[in-house]
């Protein structure tokens, strides 16, 4: 086994799932909310997410990533609309005492919905593309290599999570409801912005 590759994998998945975006936001939310697991699951959608589109650059899908890129006219809108609508809902959802799930979703409904919301921009297929461009010849060609490769995005997505999950649950019992509510209106704030900026970009 190439531990050197699967280790750029690790790091490569990390650094990726770090910069702040609206899934980061919905993440840290969903765990101050409902706690870790509910963190967890959100965050396990985005590294899938972030698996599927490296695989589609690891292994040279080439045609299912063009697919996916000629269909960015409505996918972007598509995303950014449902940004839009997350990010109403959690301004105005009160919170409950003791803290309540959010939306009332089990595990695998938040980790679906978390997973179809990061798959929506197809211009991360570009990105992983141009990042396996310059990981040498054995990526974008299939086999073992890539194989590592994927693995290692996930592990190093996922890692992200699990620190972004922990470390907001722990703040979860000092939050009182009245604190909650800002912490939704911030969040629905940030949420609804970025997807005014898919649409805006779209």
């Amino acid at each position: 086994m190439d531990w050197a590759l699967l280790w750029r994998g690790l790091v490569l998945g990390f650094s990726i799932a770090a910069p702040v975006g609206p899934i980061g936001v919905l993440c840290i939310r969903r765990s101050l909310m409902g706690g870790i697991w509910l963190g967890l699951a959100s965050g396990l959608g985005a590294a899938t997410a972030d698996a599927v589109y490296g695989s589609l650059a690891a292994f040279g899908l080439t045609l299912a990533a063009e697919i996916l890129v000629t269909q960015q006219p409505w996918l972007r809108p598509a995303g950014g609309a449902y940004l839009v609508w997350l990010g109403l809902r959690t301004w105005i959802s009160r919170p409950t005492h003791p803290v309540a799930a959010p939306e009332g979703r089990g595990l695998a409904g938040v980790y679906l919905s978390t997973l179809a919301l990061t798959l929506t921009n197809p211009l991360t297929i570009l990105s992983f593309a141009a990042i396996f461009a310059g990981l040498g010849p054995r990526a974008g060609e299939g086999g073992p290599a890539a194989g590592l490769l994927v693995a290692g995005i996930f592990c190093g997505s996922a890692l992200w999570w699990v620190v972004l999950s922990v470390g907001a649950s722990r703040l979860r019992g000092r939050l009182t409801p009245g604190r909650m509510t800002w912490v939704n209106r911030v969040s629905g704030l940030v949420i609804a912005g970025f997807g005014l900026a898919a649409l805006v970009g779209g």
